[in-house]
């Protein structure tokens, strides 16, 4: 099967992002160029990072659950054009699905834009094995399928919303920003609601050789081809979701683990502290695992293969996410009395991020503030109504006893892979 196209642009039509600005959402598509089908759609409402780009590649490789309040024509099982028994029968997760192609690419012409030539997306790929194919540079026409993809979901999905920009006066409203009312959250919905309908839609570019005359939906395409090429499910765990997250390098000190004056620690890091790592060519340095949404913990490999979570020391002073660009901002703003106490200035950055949070909670922050927490917090992760409880063996109930060892309790919203997992 040809390879798919990945690319990003914003997207024409305004939203309501949650600091209270109207802007244009970046939407990320990857496109099968062998059936049209747009294998993964999402909206973020800032620039899309390495992470997201990497998730993506899961959302095209696993069947998308149909929502309850779709109509019934838009399930796999009422789609005519799919063998959808036959496929059920490989993947049960298909049972439950929406009547759009799943595809597990062997190679992804992308632009070369940082974040999808970055080490995350290329190991997140390799993990994957899907082969990354740069497009050619300054040639626009390599990416030909994906441009007028954008130009379709424009036409056909953005037009007959709320908020739409258009290309010029004469396609859209009088005042756009007071039509604008729908937030990303939402468009993100509608827009799941109307690939489905996209792919039921003929396609003048889709040829079946013996119905030469007759343009093919990327339904029947797709069907076509798994009557030829199978299909293989994937079944991605909360594992997978972790070995997906963008890596780093980094030594096991006495202390723990020190990123950007943040301190990660747990007992099991006391038999490998100071030593070197087992893996050549890193300095001794150990593999990391982080998520950029939230760096209140990450997972380290330990000689044992797993990735395993270790929180910031200063985790649950912290109830909410946070990423980089935010303490960043705390480092550049507090004030540092004691130069020669590390550790009590990371407790006092950590408690000055607590009181920005409370100021953001209770409507006290200035704009800037409540702008940068909102960058923060625009990918929430699960939240939980309590702490997780805990077993003899240090294990949290409900997860599965083959996932990464969990380091501490957790219940404010952490970044959990199995629930990531759960999700597609």
């Amino acid at each position: 099967m040809p390879a798919p196209s990945h690319d990003t642009t914003r997207l024409d039509v305004l939203a309501l992002f949650d600091d209270g600005r109207l802007a244009r959402p970046e939407l990320t598509i990857a496109v099968d160029v062998a059936t049209r089908a747009i294998l993964a759609a999402v909206l973020c409402p800032s620039a899309t990072k390495a992470v997201d780009a990497a998730l993506l590649l899961a959302e095209m490789a696993v069947p998308h659950p149909a929502r309850p309040t779709w109509p019934h024509i838009l399930r796999m099982d009422r789609a005519p054009a799919l063998p959808h028994q036959r496929l059920a029968a490989l993947d049960e997760r298909l049972a439950g699905a929406a009547a759009r192609p799943v595809v597990l690419p062997e190679t992804i012409v992308v632009d070369r834009g940082k974040v999808f030539v970055s080490a995350a997306f290329t190991a997140a790929c390799e993990h994957l094995g899907i082969s990354v194919q740069p497009a050619p540079p300054h040639a626009p026409t390599a990416k030909g399928i994906v441009e007028r993809t954008f130009g379709s979901i424009n036409h056909l999905f953005c037009q007959h919303l709320p908020g739409y920009t258009g290309s010029d006066v004469t396609r859209r409203g009088p005042d756009i920003a007071q039509d604008a009312c729908y937030s990303v959250a939402q468009l993100q919905d509608l827009l799941d609601e109307w690939l489905v309908h996209y792919h039921h839609r003929p396609h003048e570019g889709l040829r079946h050789p013996m119905m030469p005359r007759k343009a093919l939906t990327p339904n029947q395409m797709w069907a076509a081809l798994v009557a030829v090429a199978g299909h293989v499910p994937v079944p991605l765990t909360g594992r997978d979701y972790l070995e997906l997250l963008p890596v780093r390098w980094q030594a096991i000190t006495p202390a723990g683990i020190t990123i950007h004056h943040r301190t990660y620690d747990h007992d099991l890091l006391a038999p490998y502290r100071g030593q070197p790592s087992p893996v050549a060519g890193r300095g001794g340095k150990w593999e990391i695992h982080y998520t950029p949404h939230d760096v209140r913990q990450i997972w380290i490999r330990l000689p044992d293969g797993e990735l395993t979570e270790i929180p910031w020391i200063h985790r649950d002073h912290v109830h909410q996410p946070f990423n980089d660009h935010t303490w960043q901002h705390i480092r550049t703003h507090a004030h540092h009395h004691n130069h020669d106490d590390s550790q009590q200035h990371e407790a006092d950055l950590a408690d000055a991020l607590d009181q920005l949070m409370r100021r953001v909670h209770s409507g006290h922050a200035t704009t800037t503030e409540q702008a940068l927490l909102a960058r923060a917090t625009t990918t929430p992760t699960p939240a939980t109504d309590e702490p997780a409880q805990h077993d003899e063996d240090d294990s949290i109930d409900g997860l599965p006893d083959d996932g990464p060892r969990p380091a501490a309790a957790i219940g404010f919203g952490l970044y959990d892979a199995h629930e990531e997992a759960a999700k597609w």
